[in-house]
């Protein structure tokens, strides 16, 4: 099997099907989950991750007092120096009285192994 990358690592590219930024070498978006090469083992390899060294997952419950609470989701990355690399609002919304939300944010590493 040939493990050679077709695209620079790390390199970027839109989604055909739903626009979000994904890596070049992915075969399934991220974002939508769509197929986007087929082709055997070596397409099946870059969807799933070689490891995942950061997974957090977390609930926020309403407390039933007071109005609605609002939130946003944001995903801040930064770099070894502490300099913002990227900052997304990945999700809005709102939390009646009684309700709650789980989130989870992976860190996927690919090795291209």
């Amino acid at each position: 099997m040939n493990n050679t990358r077709d695209t620079a690592v790390g390199a970027t590219r839109s989604c055909p099907h739903c626009r979000a930024q994904i890596l070049a070498s992915s075969s399934v978006c991220p974002a939508c989950r769509h197929h986007l090469r087929f082709g055997g083992k070596a397409a099946d390899a870059i969807t799933v991750p070689d490891l995942v060294p950061l997974r957090v997952s977390g609930t926020v419950r309403h407390d039933n007092t007071g109005p609605a609470w609002e939130y946003s989701v944001v995903v801040l990355v930064k770099n070894a120096r502490g300099e913002e690399v990227t900052r997304h609002v990945v999700g809005v919304g709102a939390l009646a009285p009684g309700d709650e939300r789980t989130f989870s944010l992976a860190v996927e590493v690919f090795t291209g192994r």
